[in-house]
C-alpha cells in the first residue's frame, strides 16, 4: 500500500505544536520523504524569528530530551548565526535565562546540557571582551555559588562542560578573523582561574572519576588555546600520575599530547626538561603492558614519548648539557619503534614513530658543522640500530600465521613497508654507504651460515632493505652491489614473498646493471625464470621490462632467449592483460638494438599468432567476448611499436621535436609491419566502426607508432591519412580527432605531406561541423578533440585555415556553442583555441574577417561564463581570451564591452553599472599583466555571483 505524504503547516507556521509534529515526524515516521521535508521545515523554523519563543517552551520539563534538544540548538543557532539580530540591552537576560537552563539540566539529558552549554560559550564569546570582560571567571563563581538545589558534584560537572566547549566554540564561531583574534586572546588572559580550579579538582581524593574525567577533557580543550607551558606545568604532571588510573588512562594521554604538541610549547625549554624524567618513569608501565599485550596502555605512552620527541627534538638537542636525558628519551622511542609483535595484527604502536625519525634527523643534519659532528658520533650507531628494527618489523610472520590474516590487515601490513622503506631511504641520508656494507654483511653472514640456515623472512627483510635504498639512490660509487649481485643467485628461493622481493631488488638495480653488463647474466635467469609464475606476473614483467629499457644496448647475447621466453608465456596466457602490455614493451626496447633483419625476424615470430588470430577474430560477427580479444591484439602491438624505436634517439629528448635519423637506410621495421597488416586493420574497423573502444585500440597502434618514429613513419602518412577520413566520416569518434591532431604535429610542416595532412584536415573539420549542425551536446569529448586539433593546426600550419573551402565563420559559432559546455575540459579547450585564433587575426586573413564581424559575440559569451554561466574553476581560461583580446584587437574591444556592459542585468542581475564601468576600464587597461586580468576576473565572477566578501569566496 503506497505510504501516505503528511502534509507540514504552512511554512510561517512556527508554533511549539507544529514543531513538536514536525519532529515527531522527523523521528518517528517510516516514510523516507516525509523525514526529509520534515528536517527541511524545522531547519526553516530554527532560524526563523518565532525561534526566540517557542526554543524556551521547548525546554519546559515535560518534553522529551529529542524536543528538548531542539529547542538548545535553535537558541544555538540563532545566538551564533544571527547575533546582529539581538538587541544590546537583552544581552544580560538572555545571559541569565541560559544559565538557569544549564543548571536544570545539569541533572537531566546530557546531550541537552551539552548544546545549552554551546549556546551560552558562543554568547560569551560573541559579547567578549567589551560586554562580558569577564565572562570565565563570572562563570565559575555562578557555579561555585550555593544558592541552588543542586549538589555540588552536578554543579561542577555542568561547570566544567560549560569550560570545556568554550575553547571549542571558537574554532567554529563566524566571526571575522580581527575579532576572533580578540577573542582568542581575551579568553587566553581569562584561563587564570581555570587552572587553578582544574588542578584542585584533580588532586582531590575525594573526586569521584567522572569528575576527573571531565577535569582532563577540559584541560584538552583549553590547551589548544596556546596556553603558556608554564600555566599548564602541574596539569600535566598531575595528567601524567593520572596514567596509572585505567579509567582516566586514555583522557589523560589526550590531554598531555595536546599540551606538549601546541606550537608555542617549544618556548618553554625549563618545562620540557623538566617533563623528559617524568616521561622517561613511565617505561616501566610501558613494558608491563608490552608484556602483558596491553596494546590501549602501550600506545598511548607511545604517543606521549613521541609528542615530546618530535614536536622539540629541534630545542632539546640545544640542549647539550642535557644530552643524555634526549638520549634516553630516543631509546625509549626505539623500545616503541621495536615493539614486539606484527603490525597491524599484534601491535599499532610501532607505526607511530617513524616521523620522529626524519625529525630528528634533519634536525640533527640542519646544525653547524662542529655541533653536527658531536651528535653524529652519538646518533649514528642509534641510526644503525633503528635500521636493525625497522628491517625485523618488516619480517613477515610465518606462513601459517599470515594465511590467518584478513586482506585488510595484509594491506595495512603493505603500506606499513611501505612507510619503513621510505625511512630506510631517508636514513641512508645520514649514514651513507656503511649502510649498504652493513646490510650486505649481514646478507652474506645469512646466506654463508650452513649451520644455522637463516629464516626466509629474514632474507626477504635485509633484500627488501636493499630494495628502498637502491630504488631511488644511486648506488654506482657503492663496492658491495656486485657482492650483492653475486648473492642473489644462492638465495634459496621457496616462499612467494621472497621471490617478489628478490624481483623488485633485481629491477632496482637495473640502472647499475647497464653500467656493469658483465652482471646481468648472473641474474637475468631468474627473471626469466619467474616470468613462468602467474603469481610472480608484477614483480618478474616489471623488473624484465627495466632491464630491456635501462640496457638494452648489452642485451644482445640473451635476446633470442629472452624473446623465446616471453613469446611463450605470452601464449600460456599466464599473465593479465596490463602485464601482457609491461612485456610488449619490454620486446619492443629489447628489439630497438638488433639489426633490421634480425628485428624483422623476431617480429614475425611474435606477432604472427596474433595476426592469424585477428584474421579469425575479423571474419567472426562481432559480440563481446571477441570484442576484448580483438582489443587486447590491438593492444599488445600498440604497446610493442610504443617502445620498438631503432634510430636510438636520446631518451632525454622524449616528447621535444627530434629530427631522427636512423642508422640502416630502408624502410623501418614497424612500417613494413603496418603496412603488412594494414587491409586486416582496416577489415577489423569496417565490422567494428561504431564500437568506440575498438576504434581507440586502433588509432593507439598508429599514434604510439607515430610518436616513436616521426619522421620514419612518412611512408604510412598517405594510406593512414585516407583511413582515418573514411573512419571518421563514417562514425566519428574522438580517438580519430587525436590521432590527425598527432599527424597535423609531426607532419602538417612537410611539403611531400602537407597535401594528404590538408585533405584530412578539411574532411574532420566539415564533418564535425554537420556533427555541430545536428546538436552536439552529446558528443563532448568529439568538441574537445576538435578543439584541441585546431589549436594544434594554427600554431603548427596557420596555412591550414587559408583553404578557400573551410567555413571559418562556422568554426567560429562552433567555438562559441562549445564555451556554454557544461564539461570543464571541453570549455578549457575550446578556450585555448580562442586563445591562439586571436592572436593569429593580423597574419591569418579569414581569422581576422571573422574576429572583426563576430568578435562582440565571443565577447558577450566570455562575460556571460563570467558573470555566473560558466564554472569559478574555468575563470582563468575565461581571463586568458579577454587578455588576448585586448592585446590583439584593443580598438574592438573597447567598443564592445562598453556596447555588452550597457545590456540590463547583463552580466548578472547582482553588479551595478558602476561595478560594470569599473571592470570593463580596468580590463582595458591591462595590456601585459596576464595574472592582474585573472584577479580582476576573478573578483568580478563574485561580485556577479553574490560571493563577494563571503567565506565561500574566501574558500
Amino acid at each position: 500500500m503506497e505510504q501516505r505524504r503528511e502534509t507540514l503547516p504552512d511554512s510561517l507556521d512556527f508554533t511549539v505544536e507544529n514543531v513538536e509534529k514536525a519532529l515527531h515526524q522527523l523521528y518517528y515516521d517510516p516514510n523516507i520523504e516525509n523525514k526529509n521535508l520534515a528536517q527541511k521545515w524545522l531547519m526553516q523554523a530554527q532560524i526563523s524569528p518565532q525561534a526566540w519563543q517557542f526554543s524556551w517552551v521547548l525546554l519546559s520539563a515535560d518534553k522529551v530530551p529529542e524536543i528538548q534538544y531542539f529547542g538548545a540548538s535553535a537558541l544555538h543557532i540563532k545566538i551564533s548565526r544571527y547575533w546582529s539580530d539581538i538587541p544590546t540591552d537583552q544581552y544580560d537576560s538572555l545571559k541569565s535565562q541560559l544559565f538557569s537552563q544549564i543548571t536544570s539540566f545539569a541533572t537531566g539529558s546530557k546531550i541537552v546540557l551539552t548544546r545549552l552549554c554551546v549556546a551560552l560559550a558562543s554568547l560569551a564569546l560573541n559579547m567578549m571582551p567589551d560586554s562580558w570582560p569577564c565572562a570565565v571567571s563570572d562563570m565559575v563563581c555562578m557555579f561555585q555559588e550555593n544558592g541552588s538545589n543542586l549538589d555540588g558534584r552536578a554543579r561542577c560537572l555542568a561547570l566544567l562542560e560549560l569550560l570545556t566547549v568554550l575553547p571549542e566554540e571558537i574554532q567554529t564561531i563566524r566571526l571575522p578573523q580581527y575579532r576572533k583574534g580578540q577573542v582568542r586572546n581575551a579568553l587566553t588572559q581569562e584561563s587564570g582561574p581555570v587552572f587553578p580550579l582544574l588542578l584542585q579538582l584533580l588532586q582531590q581524593r575525594e573526586s569521584p572519576s567522572s569528575i576527573k574525567q571531565k577535569v582532563l577533557k577540559c584541560f584538552s580543550s583549553w590547551v589548544q588555546l596556546d596556553i603558556p607551558l608554564t600555566q599548564c606545568e602541574n596539569l600535566i604532571q598531575v595528567a601524567l600520575v593520572s596514567l596509572q588510573d585505567a579509567e582516566l588512562f586514555d583522557t589523560a594521554v589526550e590531554a598531555v599530547v595536546n599540551a606538549i604538541s601546541q606550537p608555542d610549547a617549544q618556548r618553554y625549554v625549563n618545562t620540557l626538561l623538566k617533563l623528559i624524567p617524568q616521561v622517561l618513569a613511565l617505561q616501566d608501565q610501558l613494558r608491563q603492558a608490552v608484556q602483558n599485550g596491553d596494546m590501549e596502555t602501550s600506545h598511548g605512552i607511545c604517543r606521549i614519548a613521541v609528542a615530546l620527541g618530535e614536536n622539540h627534538s629541534r630545542v632539546l638537542l640545544d640542549q647539550v648539557e642535557h644530552w643524555q636525558d634526549f638520549l634516553s628519551l630516543v631509546n625509549m622511542i626505539m623500545f616503541c619503534t621495536g615493539i614486539p609483535g606484527h603490525y597491524p595484527v599484534n601491535e599499532t604502536t610501532s607505526s607511530l614513530t617513524l616521523t620522529f625519525w626524519y625529525t630528528l634527523q634533519d634536525d640533527i643534519m640542519s646544525f653547524e658543522t662542529e655541533k653536527q659532528a658531536v651528535y653524529l658520533q652519538i646518533y649514528r650507531p642509534v641510526y644503525f640500530q633503528l635500521v636493525d628494527v625497522l628491517l625485523h618489523k618488516a619480517q613477515f610472520p610465518s606462513d601459517e600465521d599470515y594465511s590467518s590474516w584478513s586482506s585488510d590487515e595484509k594491506e595495512q601490513f603493505r603500506i606499513y613497508r611501505v612507510d619503513i622503506s621510505d625511512t630506510l631511504m631517508y636514513v641512508y641520508e645520514l649514514l651513507g654507504t656503511e649502510l649498504l656494507s652493513n646490510l650486505y654483511d649481514k646478507l652474506g653472514r645469512l646466506l654463508t651460515d650452513t649451520d644455522h640456515p637463516a629464516s626466509w623472512q629474514h632474507t626477504e627483510a635485509l633484500l627488501y632493505g636493499f630494495q628502498s635504498i637502491t630504488e631511488t639512490i644511486d648506488v654506482n660509487y657503492s663496492d658491495v652491489i656486485p657482492g650483492l649481485i653475486g648473492l642473489i643467485p644462492r638465495i634459496s628461493i621457496n616462499n612467494l614473498q621472497l621471490a617478489d622481493t628478490v624481483m623488485f631488488t633485481i629491477g632496482a638495480l637495473a640502472e647499475w646493471l647497464a653500467d656493469h653488463p658483465v652482471m646481468i647474466n648472473s641474474v637475468l635467469p631468474l627473471v626469466l625464470h619467474a616470468l613462468g609464475n602467474p603469481e610472480l606476473s608484477i614483480s618478474s614483467v616489471s623488473t624484465l621490462k627495466k632491464i630491456c629499457r635501462e640496457c638494452k644496448y648489452d642485451l644482445l647475447p640473451y635476446a633470442a632467449n629472452i624473446v623465446s621466453v616471453c613469446q611463450d608465456v605470452l601464449m600460456k596466457q599466464i599473465h593479465k592483460t596490463s602485464q601482457c602490455m609491461w612485456l610488449m614493451q619490454a620486446l619492443g626496447f629489447l628489439l630497438s638494438t638488433l639489426q633490421v633483419e634480425e628485428i624483422l625476424k623476431n617480429l614475425h615470430s611474435l606477432i604472427s599468432p596474433y595476426i592469424q588470430q585477428l584474421e579469425t577474430l575479423a571474419d567472426e560477427t562481432p559480440n563481446s567476448s571477441n570484442k576484448m580479444a580483438i582489443i587486447h591484439i590491438l593492444g599488445l602491438l600498440s604497446n610493442l611499436f610504443a617502445t620498438l624505436d631503432i634510430s636510438h634517439h636520446d631518451d632525454d629528448l622524449e616528447g621535444t621535436e627530434v629530427k631522427k635519423q636512423p642508422l640502416v637506410p630502408g624502410p623501418n621495421p614497424v612500417v613494413m609491419v603496418l603496412q603488412q597488416v594494414f587491409q586486416l586493420i582496416q577489415k577489423v574497423l569496417s565490422k567494428w566502426l561504431n564500437d568506440a573502444q575498438v576504434v581507440e585500440a586502433v588509432c593507439a597502434i598508429f599514434e604510439k607508432s607515430v610518436k616513436t618514429l616521426l619522421d620514419d613513419f612518412a611512408p604510412m602518412v598517405p594510406q593512414l591519412c585516407e583511413m582515418l577520413g573514411q573512419m571518421y566520416s563514417t562514425i566519428p569518434q574522438a580517438s580519430a580527432i587525436d590521432l590527425t591532431r598527432q599527424m597535423v604535429h609531426i607532419f602538417a610542416n612537410e611539403p611531400t605531406h602537407f597535401p594528404p595532412i590538408k585533405a584530412l584536415f578539411l574532411l574532420v573539420t566539415s564533418v564535425t561541423l554537420n556533427l555541430f549542425h545536428q546538436g552536439p551536446r552529446d558528443h563532448p569529448d568529439i568538441v574537445d578533440s576538435f578543439m584541441q586539433l585546431l589549436t594544434q593546426a594554427l600554431r603548427r600550419k596557420p596555412d591550414l585555415f587559408l583553404s578557400e573551402s573551410l567555413d571559418m565563420k562556422a568554426i567560429f559559432h562552433c567555438g562559441i556553442l562549445s564555451l556554454k559546455f557544461p564539461e570543464a575540459p571541453t570549455v578549457k579547450a575550446c578556450c585555448m583555441f580562442f586563445a591562439e585564433l586571436l592572436q593569429r587575426c593580423g597574419d591569418i586573413a579569414p581569422a581576422g574577417q571573422v574576429v572583426h564581424e563576430e568578435g562582440r559575440l565571443l565577447l558577450q559569451t566570455v562575460l556571460e561564463g563570467i558573470g555566473g554561466q560558466a564554472s569559478r574553476l574555468l575563470m582563468d581560461q575565461f581571463a586568458d581570451i579577454l587578455f588576448v583580446l585586448n592585446k590583439h584587437c584593443f580598438s574592438y574591444l573597447s567598443i564592445w564591452i562598453k556596447e555588452v556592459m550597457q545590456q540590463q542585468g547583463f552580466p548578472s542581475s547582482r553588479v551595478t553599472q558602476e561595478q560594470k564601468n569599473t571592470f570593463a576600464q580596468q580590463i582595458l587597461r591591462v595590456r601585459v599583466n596576464k595574472r592582474r586580468v585573472k584577479e580582476m576576473v576573478k573578483e568580478f565572477t563574485l561580485i556577479c555571483r553574490g560571493l563577494h566578501g563571503t567565506e565561500y569566496a574566501a574558500d
